[in-house]
């Protein structure tokens, strides 16, 4: 095969991400902390499957205008760092096909290149070690030796092969890795990827194991809610409107007047434009009305309808109703990311206005924020996404939101740092000088947590054995033991020094009072110049999540 076209590359997008689907386990497997939010395999699978989704329905003969189609899925459904990072990497990969309809294999060696720039360039501090250095080293060879003669096949071959043998070196950039005795989890994702796209080429598109299906899917708990039928419908759609109105029947799309058409119709709307695409999600008694309005401006690639959100839940879950939702704009908004009722309700206190489900099991996406920025309605908005994992989705969403929202992410790594960010919050102040204040009080807050290790590793000259119960603060291991009680104290003893005036205690799904008990009364005794503060976060995962200041 000499060149791609667009119906090619759509079965490589759809054989890579069923080869992801079928692996994603194994890569979660791969995390290097033996926690049980493990979730690089899991991230980038729902990214690349958003993205595959984008192009499923598509019959482009242009490699362009599937390879950007693709990006967009990519984009709005990005979760966790390493699926900010492929979605970048698949942006500059669509980047450089613009205005191509086929592609050779100087080409494809060009867009690989060019993907792993924008990915760096994506990247504040780049580590190697990681999904980065794959996509690195395996371009850089590919565009080395690549020759106009060289059919798609070879180009895969040198591809894949510099992939497999720059992940195989990643624990050698990255001690931890070493420590452990893994490769990196999100090259390893990559590289599951590159090899659906190559079995494409080979004519031997990767389905979707059933066994995969079967084991591993499980159905998001905040969509199985059935209180939809006073909201209507979640309708969503794809528009394509006409690069020139002289050529069209179809009126003139102006975004503004089509939101707000939209806007009085239903709820929850989410309205973004990218050339002469439209991306409209909305819930609304009417679907058909809205469908009939949006036809006016030009014609439908894709439609999904369904009677329920998860949306509309999260709103239902967080005590918002949408019918009553105020419609003034608002100055300021504090969106959170969190799991757990006690530990949603302790952020509602604290002045946060809409809650994201999710951080530990299941990290929210890119699209997740742009809609709850849309629902908050608000001029100026922080996010706090409480999980260092999730900071670069906010981010990328901070970068796409429209209608002229302020965003900023406020960088919390931790449920504790972020209730102490949004304690900090002052509506009287500017949005600058709340932004300094909010991300300058993080580093004052020291976050540890208790849960269990679901494998046998060596971390940090810690011994942890499966079922074990760990201490961890940031990426290290305090402590290790059997007993839940003698690891949360040991943790909680490690993390307080000199300057401690609070501990904080966010007491976890499934735990007993009486082991709550057993940990803070001994403490209270031995540390009587420290306050404990015990409050019921029903997070699951963790047993414990302390702060300490």
């Amino acid at each position: 095969m000499k060149t791609i076209n667009g119906l090619t590359l759509k079965e490589m997008i759809i054989s890579g991400a069923n080869n992801l689907f079928n692996c994603y386990p194994e890569v979660d497997a791969l995390n290097v902390f033996p926690v049980p939010d493990g979730d690089t395999g899991t991230n980038m699978n729902l990214t690349i499957s958003s993205g595959a989704k984008e192009v499923a329905n598509r019959n482009d003969t242009s490699v362009y205008d599937i390879a950007r189609s693709f990006s967009k899925g990519l984009l709005m459904g990005a979760r966790g760092n390493s699926g900010v990072i492929l979605s970048q990497i698949f942006r500059g990969f669509a980047m450089a096909l613009e205005g191509k309809t086929k592609i050779n294999a100087i080409d494809l060696a060009e867009a690989f290149m060019t993907g792993k720039e924008i990915a760096y360039k994506g990247v504040k501090v780049p580590v190697e070690g990681t999904i980065l250095t794959v996509i690195r080293e395996s371009s850089q060879v590919l565009s080395d030796k690549v020759d106009a003669s060289w059919s798609i096949e070879k180009c895969f071959e040198v591809l894949l092969k510099e992939a497999r043998a720059s992940l195989q070196r990643t624990p050698e950039l990255l001690p931890v890795l070493k420590e452990v005795g893994v490769v990196d989890s999100g090259g390893t994702g990559l590289v599951k990827i590159l090899e659906g796209f190559e079995k494409a080429i080979q004519g031997k598109v990767v389905e979707k194991s059933m066994a995969t299906v079967t084991e591993n899917s499980q159905p998001n708990k905040a969509a199985l809610s059935k209180e939809g039928e006073e909201f209507g419908y979640c309708t969503e759609f794809l528009l394509r409107i006409p690069e020139e109105e002289s050529t069209s029947d179809k009126k003139m799309f102006i975004e503004k007047r089509f939101t707000n058409v939209l806007m009085s119709h239903g709820n929850s709307l989410v309205v973004v434009k990218d050339e002469d695409i439209v991306k409209v999600h909305v819930h609304t008694l009417t679907p058909g009305y809205v469908l009939n309005y949006a036809q006016q401006f030009g014609e439908f690639v894709k439609i999904k309808i369904e009677n329920m959100s998860e949306q509309h839940t999260e709103l239902v879950n967080s005590g918002k109703d949408p019918a009553n939702k105020e419609k003034k704009q608002k100055e300021y908004a504090i969106i959170a990311v969190a799991a757990g009722k006690g530990v949603e309700d302790l952020f509602r206190q604290y002045r946060a206005d809409y809650i994201v489900t999710g951080g530990q099991t299941m990290n929210p996406s890119t699209e997740d924020f742009v809609q709850a920025i849309k629902i908050v309605n608000a001029k100026k908005v922080f996010i706090l996404p409480n999980n260092s994992n999730i900071i670069m989705a906010a981010n990328q969403a901070c970068e796409v939101c429209e209608g002229g929202v302020e965003a900023r992410v406020i960088p919390s790594k931790t449920i504790p740092q972020g209730l102490t960010a949004c304690m900090m919050f002052n509506p009287d102040e500017d949005f600058d000088s709340n932004a300094e204040e909010m991300s300058g009080c993080l580093d004052s807050v020291k976050t540890a947590q208790v849960t269990f290790a679901i494998k046998d590793t060596s971390i940090d000259g810690v011994e942890v054995k499966k079922d074990e119960f760990i201490g961890i603060t940031g990426k290290s291991i305090l402590c290790s033991n059997v007993d839940k009680i003698v690891t949360t104290t040991t943790t909680i003893e490690k993390m307080i020094d000199e300057f401690t005036s609070v501990v904080t205690i966010l007491v976890g799904d499934g735990v007993e009072q009486s082991e709550v008990e057993a940990i803070v009364k001994p403490l209270q005794e031995k540390y009587s110049d420290i306050e404990f503060d015990v409050k019921e976060g029903n997070q699951p995962v963790y047993s414990f999540i302390i702060g300490i200041e």
